[in-house]
């Protein structure tokens, strides 16, 4: 996929994200006003930070796609890292206000819902909606290698489970009420105590990939390993490399090295193999930006 058409995809399914959790933040919002469940409330206050999540997704992605200029020689990429980083933080902040709801539910005694199936069907519309809008963000992330939208779509897919487990509970809680059983109304917060779980790990997730990127670590090892493979296959060509480092910035990959090269080679001939060896590179990282320093090997190597 080519960089234009690469980054035309991000911006349409970060597009499609914003619209998508602006109706269900709205709907949610609404459920939870009418039922008084605190597990709503906290499902809503969730697609409250998916939406702000997904315009910075949005916004993110549409400045990474723009090209180096001469305050940015490296290219926009780390805008997606930093999105990703703010994603996370946005996400812990939620979790922290369901905690605190939850828990003073519980210690209060205000557990009472009204209107449950109300809750189950607008959680079963938001499960239904964010399990196809995630599977869309993910499919474009792994195409156009996206921080960003894979962040985004982590926000959703737990979205999906959480939305899933309000629905139990409002299940549970309109059965028991139709039993008289009104102290079965206490799986509302419990419930809501367990969505701060799940979206506190997703959260974890997506801080740790973004702080990776804006920090330089390396490139996994597994895709290391991938580069001196592809040098050692041309090893009847140069005679070694060292001082291989790697970094990514978004879904950009920078990779510098130092090839050793026989002595006798011409200048000419050892460009040459530079353009090749970087021609393959970036068949196993589109886009990638290589740099190779020639060294010519001495005579007692």
């Amino acid at each position: 996929m080519g960089a234009r058409a690469s980054g035309d995809a991000k911006t349409r399914a970060a597009r499609v994200s914003v619209y998508s959790n602006s109706g269900l933040t709205a709907a949610k919002l609404g459920a939870a006003v009418l039922t008084g469940s605190v597990s709503v409330l906290s499902e809503a206050l969730h697609s409250g930070l998916d939406l702000a999540a997904a315009v910075m997704a949005w916004a993110a992605v549409r400045r990474a796609r723009e090209p180096a200029d001469s305050d940015h020689q490296f290219g926009h990429g780390k805008f997606e890292s930093m999105s990703g980083l703010a994603e996370g933080s946005l996400i812990l902040i939620a979790v922290a206000l369901i905690v605190y709801s939850a828990v003073s539910r519980l210690v209060r005694g205000e557990v009472a819902v009204a209107i449950p199936v109300v809750g189950a069907a607008v959680m079963g519309l938001s499960a239904v909606a964010n399990a196809f809008v995630s599977r869309l963000l993910f499919r474009v992330a792994r195409e156009t290698d996206s921080v960003a939208l894979e962040a985004d779509g982590w926000h959703l897919r737990t979205d999906v489970w959480t939305s899933g487990g309000v629905l139990c509970g409002m299940v549970v809680i309109a059965v028991a009420q139709r039993l008289g059983l009104h102290a079965a109304a206490v799986v509302d917060p419990v419930i809501a105590l367990g969505v701060g779980a799940v979206i506190a790990h997703a959260a974890w997730n997506i801080t740790r990939r973004s702080w990776d990127h804006l920090i330089d670590r390396a490139l996994p090892a597994e895709e290391l390993e991938q580069i001196r493979a592809l040098l050692r296959e041309h090893y009847p060509e140069l005679s070694s490399f060292h001082r291989l480092r790697t970094r990514k910035a978004g879904s950009q990959r920078y990779i510098d090295l130092h090839l050793v090269v026989p002595g006798a080679r011409s200048v000419t001939e050892a460009h040459r193999l530079c353009d090749h060896l970087e021609v393959d590179l970036r068949r196993l990282f589109p886009d990638a930006e290589v740099m190779i320093h020639v060294e010519p090997r001495r005579e007692d190597e």
